[in-house]
């Protein structure tokens, strides 16, 4: 098969799927977002990146959506549903993509859902942010609507740091995007679904004086027997956001009732990988080879 595979320059995880996939006889080309070149005219339309033909693949993967302007993300997100439309498979579809990369809307429709997720308030003002974190406790964690990793997340109990911080980014034009501070157990857990099949599970448990479980972060991954309710709740959130491949976080709060933090359609798989020790790629080449369920 000719798979393409969209991440960033020097990518792990673009550099593993080549890898695999070359060795079970696909063809794999690497691709780059800011390359991509879109040519319409009345009754067709052209994708290449870079010289590279994008019709003439039979499935593209997303390894990364870069940080870029409304414009260029959008127009990404054009490119890749024109591509489906056109009979390329995309994994994750374009749908799950613009769903699980947006922190807010992925919290929002898992609420509507009935899913539980942690007390949630997104507003555009410092003054509406300093009311939601006094409404949330004083304990709140702030992320960055798009994200991945842990990166940008803060925890903030200081009404001080907290007006600091507001009004910080509602200077940068940000979102602010305020969840109350999950205080179960102290860790996370992680847990891959391919097509609702269980791939692995992990409990990340944050290093001392970090409450960040991510694996990047330098959290320790553990081997993690996924109970009945915990993959139910997975498979939903992932069915919810049209994710076919789908890295699900999940937390208990303080009365020990399983919360879903987030829905990764671009799921790392480096650290669960290692701990659980099971081949991530090979198990996604063998569906892709099965047409992709």
């Amino acid at each position: 098969m000719r798979i393409g595979v969209f991440g960033n320059p020097d990518s792990w995880y673009v550099n593993e799927l080549c890898r695999v996939g070359t060795a079970r006889g696909h063809v794999l080309q690497p691709l780059l977002f800011d390359q991509f070149t879109a040519k319409v005219q009345t009754g067709r339309v052209d994708f290449a990146c870079d010289d590279i033909d994008l019709r003439n693949l039979d499935v593209v993967l997303v390894r990364t959506m870069p940080p870029g302007s409304l414009e260029q993300v959008v127009a990404r997100m054009d490119m890749l549903a024109g591509l489906e439309a056109g009979g390329v498979e995309i994994i994750n579809s374009p749908r799950a993509l613009e769903c699980a990369v947006d922190k807010y809307l992925t919290t929002q429709r898992l609420a509507l859902a009935g899913i539980p997720v942690p007390a949630t308030i997104v507003c555009e003002n410092s003054d509406t942010a300093l009311a939601a974190f006094e409404a949330l406790g004083r304990d709140v964690v702030v992320k960055p609507l798009f994200g991945a990793e842990g990166r940008g997340i803060m925890r903030i109990s200081d009404p001080e740091l907290a007006l600091r911080a507001f009004r910080t980014l509602e200077r940068l034009e940000a979102v602010l995007y305020l969840q109350t501070f999950v205080s179960g157990p102290g860790f996370d857990i992680r847990i891959l679904l391919l097509d609702g099949q269980l791939v692995g599970s992990m409990k990340r448990i944050p290093r001392p004086g970090d409450f960040r479980a991510n694996i990047s972060q330098q959290g320790v991954g553990v081997v993690h027997t996924a109970t009945d309710r915990e993959l139910e709740l997975a498979r939903q959130a992932a069915d919810i956001t049209g994710s076919l491949f789908a890295g699900v976080d999940l937390m208990y709060n303080e009365n020990l009732e399983p919360l879903v933090i987030e829905v990764n359609a671009v799921p790392g798989w480096r650290g669960l990988q290692r701990t659980c020790d099971i081949d991530v790629p090979g198990h996604l080449f063998e569906w892709i080879e099965r047409g992709c369920g």
